[in-house]
């Protein structure tokens, strides 16, 4: 294996730490990086956050559970950096410029994504630029003029936001030499390329506990009071929500936290502190939770954080089926967040089945297991215009 740079995990021989200084900004740059795009090893998101100061880089493509974001977005002064309709140019904020810009990293598509999986970065205002110069990205093709590297839209926003366009020339000169060691590694390089292999996995189908009896499925939701990163405070449950579909029965629960309630608990889950405060004790949400339940139940969520939550509080649950890794094999695609993935899966407009952004997604759920069930259903359903096998006739004597 060879030795690799552990500050900006590139290898060694194509290393551009020494060309970084970390420059200090009064303006605020984080940065929201497409998982894929962290592993493209000529990615300049992580240069842009190395060489400034006041920066950070987060992961992800769907920040709606992120706190950060959530406390970045209260700040009135935090704009995004993605141009389209009603982006603002940047020229015309001089005289009044953001506290901070969020950037997000990644491929138009994966861009694309981060904004339609995020509602926040939706409600933000926005910014564009249009560059002066082609991309020096020379080593990743661009799709157009006006596409340029993070770390080059980076530099364009600072340098007219603060009026410093040279003190970021260092951040210009080691993506050069990025892109320089770069095709020269490739112009000595022997053998072929290092590509890889992508593997072909065929996907199961819809799960038969799903649909082969729809009056045992359960639609589950959780939230909780989840405190700042850093902290050292796990996150509690503090509100359950679910739904059978088949017959529309529901329950919500809040439980008091055993923790002080974080700050921005209620505005995440959109619900007043004072219902959060005055919720059940743990034990008796938890036995209504229980008596809610029946033996043979298929509990079904959305991702797996309602189970992490209810294990956490001793209540470890087998056997669910996580309605998102089903409605990815359906549409063939990530299926984005669960009210995206209802919209795509053809279900009417969701209902609200509870309090806040719980009941919300709640009910979102409930139309994705309602057109999984109906698909499935549909797929083993005899065709009208289907012959019947006869049975062989008997033989004659």
């Amino acid at each position: 294996m060879r030795p690799t740079c552990p500050r900006c995990r590139r290898p060694e021989v194509v290393c551009y730490c020494g060309d970084l200084v970390p420059i200090p900004t009064r303006t605020r740059v984080v940065i929201l990086q497409h998982p894929k795009e962290r592993k493209t090893a000529i990615g300049t998101a992580r240069m842009a956050h190395l060489a400034l100061a006041n920066s950070e880089l987060l992961g992800g493509v769907d920040f709606s559970d992120s706190r950060r974001l959530l406390e970045l977005a209260e700040d009135p002064g935090t704009v995004v950096l993605y141009p389209g309709e009603g982006a603002t140019d940047i020229a015309a904020l001089v005289d009044r410029p953001p506290s901070t810009v969020i950037v997000v990293d990644g491929t138009w598509p994966q861009a694309r994504k981060i904004i339609r999986s995020t509602p926040l970065l939706q409600r933000l205002p926005r910014i564009a630029f249009t560059p002066e110069r082609p991309s020096n990205y020379r080593i990743r093709k661009e799709p157009a003029f006006h596409c340029v590297s993070t770390v080059e839209a980076v530099v364009e926003v600072l340098g007219q936001l603060e009026g410093q366009r040279e003190a970021y020339r260092p951040m210009l000169d080691a993506f050069a030499r990025m892109v320089d060691l770069q095709i020269e590694a490739e112009q000595v390089r022997q053998g072929p390329p290092r590509r890889k292999l992508k593997r072909s996995v065929r996907p199961p189908p819809i799960p038969p506990a799903l649909f082969a009896e729809p009056e045992r499925v359960v639609c589950l939701y959780a939230e909780a009071n989840a405190h700042q990163n850093g902290m050292e405070q796990p996150p509690e449950l503090v509100q359950l929500v679910a739904c059978r579909p088949s017959t529309g029965e529901r329950l919500e629960l809040f439980m008091r936290p055993r923790r002080p309630l974080w700050e921005n608990t209620a505005f995440h889950l959109e619900v007043p502190a004072e219902t959060l405060l005055q919720g059940l004790a743990l034990t008796d949400g938890l036995a209504r939770w229980h008596a809610f339940l029946r033996e043979g139940d298929t509990l079904t969520t959305w991702g797996f954080f309602p189970l992490k939550l209810l294990a956490a509080e001793g209540e470890p649950v087998e056997g669910v089926i996580d309605a998102r890794l089903v409605a990815a094999r359906v549409l063939k695609r990530r299926p984005g967040v669960v009210e995206t993935s209802a919209e795509l899966l053809g279900a009417p407009t969701p209902t609200s089945l509870g309090t806040g952004r719980a009941g919300r997604r709640l009910g979102a759920l409930v139309e994705v297991v309602r057109a999984l069930q109906q698909r499935a259903l549909t797929a083993t359903r005899p065709r009208p215009d289907a012959t019947p096998t006869a049975a062989p006739l008997a033989p004659t004597g």
